[in-house]
């Protein structure tokens, strides 16, 4: 399985071993830019071209522009979504620009949930969806394969158990 990350590590015992996303997740994504944008452009070339002409219409091209660089945006954004789980918690990195690294202590969690949406179904994805006493901390990873979706809720389910026994 083809996955965003590049920066699989795991030479040392101290450094996390991370999973990037699979690539369906990336190709719902550029599907869903590609239908939305595509359609805005069809929209505003046909009302540019019958209320104010032809050479109004080409700003029609705008949205194909927007296309183009979120085409490559999400690409980017794909690759920089990861996870790792370690002995303790589980970590969740993400972003381009601004880099975001949560860490999920196993025994915070109360709740993890593995949701997937009609679109995400029909691309075979999943999302788990982790919730912990504090509602700003609750992490999210998206487009999981559903299996893995389901391991993965499974597993955090079980160290959750037992590191939160002594509370």
């Amino acid at each position: 399985m083809e996955t965003g990350s590049m920066e699989t590590t795991g030479n040392s015992a101290t450094e996390p071993v991370w999973n990037g996303l699979p690539r369906g997740l990336l190709r719902m994504r550029r599907l869903l830019l590609v239908v939305w944008l595509g359609l805005l452009t069809i929209v505003v070339g046909l009302v540019l071209e019958t209320f104010a002409g032809l050479a109004w219409a080409s700003f029609a091209l705008l949205p194909l522009a927007l296309l183009a660089w979120g085409w490559r945006m999400l690409g980017r954004n794909w690759q920089s979504w990861r996870y790792a789980e370690r002995a303790d918690d589980l970590l969740i990195s993400k972003g381009v620009l601004w880099r975001e690294e949560t860490v999920v202590p196993y025994g915070r969690m109360q709740l993890v949930e593995v949701t997937s949406g009609p679109v995400e179904r029909h691309f075979g994805l999943a999302s788990v969806q982790l919730h912990t006493a504090a509602a700003a901390t609750d992490a999210r990873i998206p487009g999981l394969d559903p299996a893995e979706a389901e391991r993965l809720r499974d597993r955090l389910t079980e160290l959750g158990e037992a590191r939160s026994a002594g509370l």
